[in-house]
């Protein structure tokens, strides 16, 4: 293992390699194997049985989890009138309508997620470029273009999260910080997981859930076997 420092391989030996962890106990190794000087994220990569390559099998959505993602999430609302002030209300930290698009293609970006009524996507459209790569865009099948500006708010402020299958057919996602302790993180994950069962693409054939891995930010990967699935839903 070269390149890694001492701090690392220590908690490396915590972990059998040739075993695949329950869920429980793979969030108390993960809590564990944390050694950083900060509170570490802990990350869940989930392995599907699909090809991104197709439409039909395409795995996107939103799922808000219980006990958030232990950060600040700064929301900027592309909205004018009545609807950039029930954005300011709602805890939006930014509002604005074309002032704000030009402040963004200035350069500006201190915002992690964007909202937008339908009625400003001919503008924020030019910011498709910035925005896309970003994974900041409003997407309207995502719940962040809408007229229902307060909603939208709250829920991203109160811990609702984005996630797209990769080339791969691997999605990853950010579940929480490691000082939430295992049962919080364990509350968080399967909210994740039913929402991701839930959007099984009916083109996909064969095993779903291929691999599941739980890491906090600077620890090492903790296999998980999907067989445990069931048990972690029915908690």
């Amino acid at each position: 293992m070269a390149g890694r420092g001492k701090k690392y391989r220590a908690q490396v030996d915590k972990i059998d390699k040739l075993r695949r962890y329950g869920f429980e106990e793979a969030a108390q190794l993960a809590v564990d194997c944390a050694y950083a000087g900060f509170d570490e994220s802990v990350e869940l990569a989930v392995k599907l049985g699909v090809d991104p390559r197709h439409a039909d099998q395409m795995v996107r959505g939103t799922v808000a989890l219980p006990n958030g993602v232990g950060k600040e999430i700064r929301v900027a609302v592309f909205a004018k009138g009545e609807k950039e002030k029930e954005a300011l209300e709602a805890g939006a930290d930014y509002a604005g309508s074309d002032e704000l698009v030009a402040k963004v293609q200035e350069g500006w970006l201190e915002f992690d997620k964007a909202v937008a009524t339908p009625d400003m996507m001919g503008a924020v459209g030019k910011l498709g470029r910035i925005l896309g790569p970003r994974g900041m865009m409003p997407n309207a099948k995502l719940g962040t273009v809408t007229f229902d500006i307060a909603r939208a708010v709250t829920e991203i402020k109160a811990g609702k999260i984005e996630f797209k299958v990769e080339k791969a057919g691997i999605v990853h996602a950010s579940i929480g910080k490691v000082s939430f302790g295992v049962e919080k993180l364990l509350e968080n994950i399967a909210a994740f997981m039913d929402t991701i069962q839930k959007l099984k693409p009916p083109a996909s054939k064969g095993v779903y859930f291929r691999g599941i891995a739980l890491s906090s930010t600077m620890g090492p990967g903790i296999k998980i076997d999907p067989v445990y699935i069931k048990d972690l839903l029915s908690r």
